[in-house]
């Protein structure tokens, strides 16, 4: 594919009503949400790439606010899901319930079956329900005795976690958290907006109607559909696939010593979640088209539970932003 036929793969007008329903979103989003402009970027950006996120932080942060806006913005159903050590698979994905008075069983969906779910403290349940959620998130289907269900289109997760230092967690495997598109970790609000967040809430105005209309479930199909035509250079792809490779121990400039902090690096779908998160940002940008900025914005989201550190690494603490510098730094941009 050329340069020329890629670049006519979106018409203006797609542009014009990708870029309008974009800022209809931001502007609902930002008059609920005070601040957490990562959060923002990372939700959305998932959205359109039909992924899902894992954040990490303390209570308190907007999370669930943020997934209730998303939700309304986009017109589709929410539900939140309270992980605990005794939920079930059955709890998420539904169960089939049996009726004395018909002598028949009925399906009752789980609380997985909406658009925009809120997966709450993840590490708090036991692995066969963590790997039961996974498995929904990735099939985009559940089975309920013997019968397949499919799963609301569009539909995205949002799982949060604790940090793995806290009581009564059970810390996902590798391989599962390799499932989530970003892992986004949320810091406290600068000052100047837990300003505004106290005066909005004494004056009553985070529940007042704002100018933009949400947009419809259709609108938001079309955004991913347009997402997946944003061109992607040959040479972005190269990019991206040495950024892979280096994170591995090779690469076009294998970095000395890496190794010795990484025992495992990015999987192929670290690659895949480099290309359509910078998709994502290009259409949120108004381009057509990913340059290198779009691949490096939000690195450390995609990479930073991709990499597996060694022990020394961890008893050095060294981060993974850290490492992810360092793969960017070594690794020239097209």
């Amino acid at each position: 594919m050329t340069t020329g036929m890629a670049s006519g793969n979106i018409a203006a007008e797609d542009m014009e009503r990708s870029n309008q329903l974009l800022e209809r979103i931001h502007t609902i989003f930002e008059s609920r949400v005070v601040g957490q402009e990562a959060l923002y970027t990372a939700l959305v950006a998932s959205l359109l790439a039909r992924g899902h996120v894992l954040l990490e932080s303390v209570p308190g942060l907007a999370k669930t606010t943020a997934a209730t806006t998303i939700a309304s913005a986009t017109s589709g159903s929410f539900s939140r899901i309270q992980c605990t050590p005794d939920l079930m698979p059955n709890d998420i994905v539904g169960t089939q319930i049996y009726s004395y008075e018909t002598g028949k069983f009925t399906t009752q969906l789980g609380p997985v079956h909406a658009n925009v779910v809120l997966l709450d403290e993840i590490n708090r349940s036991s692995a066969k329900t963590q790997s039961a959620m996974l498995e929904a998130m990735q099939e985009r289907q559940t089975s309920i005795g013997g019968t397949i269900y499919k799963l609301p289109n569009p539909f995205t997760v949002m799982a949060t976690q604790n940090p793995i230092e806290e009581e009564g967690t059970y810390v996902l495997p590798e391989a599962q958290m390799d499932r989530f598109l970003m892992k986004e970790i949320l810091t406290y609000p600068r000052p100047a907006d837990e300003v505004t967040i106290l005066k909005k809430t004494a004056e009553g105005t985070f529940d007042e109607r704002d100018d933009a209309d949400p947009v419809s479930t259709d609108d938001i199909l079309f955004l991913q559909e347009t997402v997946r035509r944003v061109y992607v250079d040959d040479a972005i792809k190269n990019y991206i696939v040495a950024i892979i490779n280096t994170t591995r121990g090779g690469g076009p400039r294998p970095i000395p010593g890496f190794l010795s902090n990484v025992r495992v690096g990015s999987s192929p779908r670290g690659g895949l979640a480099l290309m359509q998160v910078g998709q994502a940002l290009a259409l949120q940008a108004g381009r057509n088209y990913v340059i290198p900025d779009d691949v490096k914005r939000l690195s450390y989201p995609v990479l930073r539970h991709r990499l597996g550190r060694t022990f020394d690494a961890l008893a050095n603490n060294v981060t993974p932003e850290s490492l992810i510098d360092a793969v960017f730094e070594a690794v020239p941009a097209p």
